[in-house]
């Protein structure tokens, strides 16, 4: 945690934190390591306990202590200070750094502490430091929603078992006050809708549905099976207590989760065949807590600049126990297996290759007449490969294109790069080098090594090019993550050739085109030509070059007798 502060200058740095036995964490900010971020750009502003490194020239500079009055969240208040005022904040996500342990006698003092007056105080002291540090509007509102769908929900839960009725009435009424000054209609739609619904009824004074919701809430805890989804036309509704109920007169857009739906998918595999364009996915996916009749997957491939989008039909699968684990079992997931073929040189729909971009992909997922997207590629199996793969791939019509399979970073999700866009096709191949071949007269080898995901469609060869602007082209041989070419300089016609690795199409069109480097230790070579002697040798040039010419005989005789008289 300290190299990463000093590396990146950062005055806070969270350390990845494990739970022991049974203690819950906050875990959504270690998906990914950060070098520098803050708490509107990450999701660090959901733990706020103190189990952090804090630069001590920040603790000294703005004088940040514990507010001692409280017994509970006073580190609250101080991380929050901390986090505003930090220059930087680090996160190390890839290595265990703490481990919480939940005490045996279940004296943990925050589980333990039930002064609920002052907890109340306090998470509305924490309100209003946010309000202090930004303005009214979103970010605001992304900050005080932890707080009042997180800890006003805790300090609820707490609220409804005072056995004292005068004194949860005189609670329930503070707690209430806090939420009208700060639960404005913008944050309350940006609530999940068990804390909207708390937040409804007790803006409402509704104490009595309180203590029945959140029975209802710990009922559902202890069973593991969650309040089910009800969809309606176009809408989604959590069926929450009190939903449509006529007495309570409690409007729908208080349990409406049309957009949230929970969801599930995985990744079993993802293939491109090798020199062709088809794609072939295979996973499952689903909407959660919901009967799973009339249900309907599509791959939906979505250009992340100009928004167009292509669908495309999957061939559904059975999953024997898919999500037996999931919701108290009581729904069937096992028809949600889906395998997708999607053929990349016709995919444009009018049977044309898909066009150039980012082709991030999701599941278009149906249930009931409703659908939900999801990004897919941050849930696969262990074994699916997930580094960069680029191909070179042929569309039927005498052309290549490259391919790229990659998985976005920070979040992980499958995205195909068709056309090298962010990934070339040119950083794939490297030329080692050049030599006159063993036991060949007058043939020259160029290898080097390859880095495609598969050979690549095409030919790969070397094209050579004199200064009259006449062409040689050979073709080489690839192997795994190499390849070669036997240049047969011997054949060439007597000129100045410059020598460059190819890629090329049906057409016998260079794609794309690799300038062989000069190669300063490379000598000449000699061989007869017609029964004349010839020579190559490489000339001084940014590239290799040879220069393939006569060996002027006379000359080189009398150039030997001078060498010999003495």
């Amino acid at each position: 945690m300290l190299t990463v502060a000093d590396k990146n200058n950062t005055d806070v740095v969270l350390g990845k934190v494990v739970g022991v036995n049974g203690r819950g964490v906050a875990t959504a900010m270690f998906g990914h390591n950060q070098a520098r971020t803050d708490v509107l750009a990450s999701r660090v502003y959901r733990t706020l306990s103190p189990l952090k490194l804090f630069r001590r020239s920040l603790v000294e500079k703005h004088g940040l202590r514990f507010p001692t009055e409280y017994r509970v969240y006073e580190d609250q208040l101080f991380v929050a200070r901390g986090y505003f005022l930090a220059d930087g904040i680090s996160v190390v996500a890839d290595y265990d750094c703490l481990f919480v342990v939940k005490r045996d006698d279940g004296g943990n003092i925050t589980s333990a502490t039930t002064d609920i007056d002052r907890r109340i105080e306090a998470q509305e002291a924490l309100i209003e430091l946010v309000a202090e540090h930004f303005p009214a509007g979103p970010d605001r509102d992304k900050l005080t929603e932890r707080h009042i769908a997180v800890d006003m929900g805790d300090v609820l839960k707490d609220l409804v078992l005072e056995p004292d009725d005068e004194l949860r009435r005189a609670h329930y009424a503070k707690l209430r006050t806090v939420l009208e000054r700060h639960c404005s209609d913008a944050l309350t739609q940006r609530l999940a809708p068990l804390a909207r619904l708390r937040c409804a009824l007790a803006l409402r004074g509704m104490l009595d549905e309180s203590v029945e919701l959140e029975a209802e809430v710990r009922r559902e805890a202890a069973s593991g099976v969650q309040h089910g989804i009800l969809v309606d036309g176009e809408r989604a509704y959590a069926r929450l207590p009190f939903f449509r109920d006529p007495e309570r007169d409690l409007p729908d857009e208080i349990y409406e989760i049309t957009g949230g739906i929970p969801s599930a998918h995985r990744l079993d595999s993802v293939e491109l065949a090798p020199g062709t364009g088809r794609l072939t996915l295979r996973g499952h996916g689903y909407l959660r807590r919901m009967p799973q009749d009339d249900t309907g997957i599509e791959l939906l491939l979505r250009e992340r600049k100009s928004g167009a989008e292509h669908r495309f039909p999957t061939t559904r699968i059975t999953v024997p126990g898919l999500g037996e684990d999931q919701d108290g079992g009581g729904y069937d997931y096992s028809g949600a297996g889906f395998i997708a073929e999607i053929d990349l040189t016709t995919a444009a729909g009018d049977g044309t290759r898909l066009p150039r971009g980012l082709w991030d992909a999701f599941l278009a997922v149906r249930v009931q007449g409703l659908t939900r997207e999801i990004r897919i590629g941050n849930q696969r199996l262990p074994e699916v490969v997930s580094t960069q793969r680029t191909y070179v791939v042929a569309d039927g019509d005498d052309d290549i294109f490259g391919v790229a399979l990659y998985y976005t970073h920070p979040y992980s999700n499958l995205t195909v790069d068709v056309g090298e866009n962010v990934h070339k096709v040119p950083d794939k191949l490297r030329i080692k080098g050049a030599r006159w071949a063993q036991g060949k007269t007058g043939i020259l080898e160029v290898f080097g090594d390859l880095r495609f995901a598969a050979p690549p469609a095409g030919t790969l060869g070397v094209e050579l090019r004199d200064e009259a602007g006449r062409t040689v082209a050979v073709p080489g041989v690839v192997d795994g993550g190499t390849f070669s070419v036997a240049v047969p300089v011997h054949r060439l016609a007597l000129g100045t050739w410059r020598l460059a690795v190819v890629l090329t199409a049906g057409d016998g069109v260079a794609r794309w085109t690799w300038r062989v480097p000069a190669q300063p230790r490379l000598p000449g070579g000699r061989w007869r030509h017609r029964g004349l002697p010839t020579y190559a040798k490489p000339i001084e040039d940014d590239g290799l070059v040879l220069r393939v010419g006569r060996v002027a005989v006379a000359k080189a005789l009398a150039r030997r007798v001078k060498r010999l008289l003495p």
